[in-house]
């Protein structure tokens, strides 16, 4: 995927914003509209009455310096000081009152989105291909949603319940100063918003740019601390933690410039918003000052003025706050929403129907793929599997053998030729059905960080417990499982490291096993172990492989002997294919291969027996008493 930068000035907010308003607005949910629609309500009155409360402060001001109050005439209790100082607070307790009915509201319509949005891109992640999750870095990927998570919460929480009812404030704000006091309180007070709005809109705008620096170091910082973590075991092999370290402490470096900067110019913004909004005050405070003087106007006018304008500075501080937060919104869920704009690679056609398998029969036609179009992986490559018989993929290095598991598994599309299963090409049906009734037992098995009954359960979630431990027995691992204090609910560890090799491929057999597919997959599922375990886990391979259609990728020759056909790879062509003694017999490749593997078996045994000689020397020296 292309990391797609979106600037300030591209459309991105209003691109961003229309992504939300779904979440806003959610049509499935009546209820959450609803809570919408009566937090907007209360919102609206509460500004509504924020706008009055300084008329009690004013009519209070006027009442206890003994000026007759202004119009509109007011109530016969209210003439009364105490009254209007109790009416002004009362009012203030409405107003907040208000404003928490409408937190309290709108809680649950802000979490709704968080939660919709953040389950959107998990299950967009696993939709995407393989090719996208090879070339991305988990830890850079999981702060992208981390950080996006939790923008969304800010951009809907402000887009909704604040900017609305702020210009609200601002259009009842001025329509007063320009009833009450005249126009040149209005041209004050509206070319100080406006210089207000400008600096803060420039000012955010400069930060952007910085915000985007720090959360890219922070990325990188995580993405080295996962990666270095996930490799624990790598880094104490060859006794790296000081280079590790350095390394990260290398991102942390920029993220602390970058963080610095962002606080730096966080107090130039607060500094010049204060300095801006003071010179607008001190004009309209000179203004009323001259009025009061002339008699013109009351005490009292000069202190709702004040008042007036010390509301004022909230909602416009809180506008700076506003267009901060949604831009920094922006910014850190402007990459989790180009996650969502990645397009699937691998699609169903519309009329995808799901795959029918009857026998099982596999058939590669004149397949050809390429990774990159520069480099071709598979040439022309067509063979058969028949039903329940075993037909083994062999060759060298980067021959494309684990190619065709990923084909099959439709993880690529192929770019010329046909894959079938029972006659079925594997492009018009679901890809969902399709893996239904393919099992795979890969090389590198890595288990979830969870237990050992959810590892085999995860072939069939909806498995007994029963079929959990039949799987588990058949597997060859049953007796290991019991031997452990927590049985079954023992934890294996980040990605099964608590499992030896062995254990693990025993694991991955049995959930295999509890899949029951037609069709299995082994992808070199006995290269990594040692001879003796592989002997062990081969005996449990071939329970699960027998009556299957079996696909076998092998590099131990040895562990497809028996195959029904053996099928050479080389350079993406099919150099050889036959039986085992076929193939010996041939003098080819695969003679040549099998040859070069038995000799370095056969030199692996001697050195094993001679080391077992030495030990055993060693022993019966201790023992044997020395004749003096």
């Amino acid at each position: 995927m292309a990391n797609k930068t979106v600037s300030a000035d591209s459309g991105s907010t209003f691109r961003t914003l229309m992504n939300l308003w779904p979440y806003m607005w959610p049509a499935d949910r009546a209820d959450l509209r609803f809570r919408v629609i009566w937090a907007t309500v209360y919102l609206v009155l509460s500004k509504l009455v924020l706008v009055v409360v300084p008329y009690f402060f004013k009519w209070a001001t006027d009442a206890l310096s003994g000026t007759p109050h202004s119009p509109p005439p007011l109530p016969a209790f209210l003439v009364v000081p105490a009254a209007l100082v109790i009416a002004y607070n009362l009012m203030r307790l409405i107003q907040a009152g208000f404003n928490q009915l409408r937190d309290a509201l709108f809680a649950s319509v802000g979490q709704h989105a968080v939660r919709k949005l953040a389950y959107q891109t998990f299950v967009h992640m696993h939709q995407l291909s393989l090719r996208f999750h090879l070339e991305r870095r988990t830890g850079g990927l999981s702060r992208i949603i981390e950080r996006g998570v939790k923008g969304i919460e800010a951009i809907v929480r402000f887009t909704i319940l604040n900017t609305i009812p702020t210009i609200l404030e601002f259009a009842l704000t001025a329509v007063i100063f320009a009833v009450a006091y005249g126009w040149v309180y209005l041209v004050v007070v509206a070319a100080t918003v406006a210089a207000y709005t400008w600096f803060t809109v420039w000012a955010s705008d400069w930060r952007i740019a910085i915000r985007r620096e720090m959360n890219d170091s922070d990325t990188e910082a995580n993405t080295k601390a996962i990666d270095s973590l996930l490799n624990f075991e790598t880094v104490k092999y060859f006794n790296n933690e000081q280079m590790e370290a350095e390394r990260f402490d290398r991102s942390m470096a920029r993220y602390e410039i970058a963080a610095t900067k962002t606080w730096t110019s966080l107090g130039w913004l607060n500094f010049g918003q204060a300095a801006i909004f003071g010179v607008g005050m001190l004009a309209i405070m000179l203004l009323s000052a001259r009025e009061v003087a002339a008699g013109t106007h009351t005490i009292g006018d000069f202190v709702f003025v004040n008042a007036m304008l010390m509301q004022l500075s909230v909602p416009l501080n809180f506008i700076g706050f506003i267009y901060r937060e949604i831009r920094q919104g922006l910014t850190d869920i402007e990459n989790m929403f180009d996650l969502l704009d990645v397009k699937q690679e691998v699609l169903d056609k519309p009329d995808a129907k799901p795959v029918a398998v009857e026998a099982g029969r596999v058939e590669f036609r004149n397949v050809e793929f390429s990774y990159d179009p520069t480099r071709l992986i598979l040439r022309g490559v067509s063979f058969d599997v028949p039903a329940g018989k075993t037909v083994a993929i062999v060759g060298p290095s980067g021959a494309g053998k684990s190619t065709i598991s990923r084909l099959l598994f439709r993880f690529y599309d192929i770019q010329s030729g046909s894959i079938l299963i029972d006659g079925q090409d594997i492009r018009d049906v679901t890809q969902e059905s399709l893996r239904q009734v393919i099992g795979m037992v890969p090389q590198d098995t890595v288990l979830f960080n969870d237990t050992i009954a959810y590892n085999i359960r995860y072939g069939r979630p909806d498995a007994s417990e029963e079929e959990v431990r039949k799987a588990a027995d058949l597997a060859q691992i049953s007796g290991f499982i019991e031997t452990l204090p927590d049985g079954y609910k023992s934890m294996v560890g980040e990605r099964g490291l608590k499992l030896s090799g062995g254990e693990k491929q025993r694991v991955a057999i049995a959930r295999t096993i509890l899949k029951a597919p037609p069709i299995l997959i082994l992808d070199e599922a006995t290269s990594a172990l040692d001879t003796l375990t592989e002997q062990e886990i081969q005996s449990a391979l071939d329970i699960v492989s027998r009556g299957r259609t079996t696909i076998v990728i092998a590099h131990r020759l040895s562990t497809v002997v028996s195959a029904d056909e053996i099928i050479v790879l080389k350079g993406g062509v099919i150099a050889e294919r036959g039986t085992h003694p076929q193939l010996l017999a041939a003098a080819g490749l695969y003679a040549d291969m099998w040859n070069r593997q038995r000799e370095a078996t056969e030199a692996e045994e001697r050195l094993r027996i001679a080391r077992e000689s030495d030990e055993l020397g060693v022993v019966v020296r201790r023992r044997t008493p020395e004749i003096t």
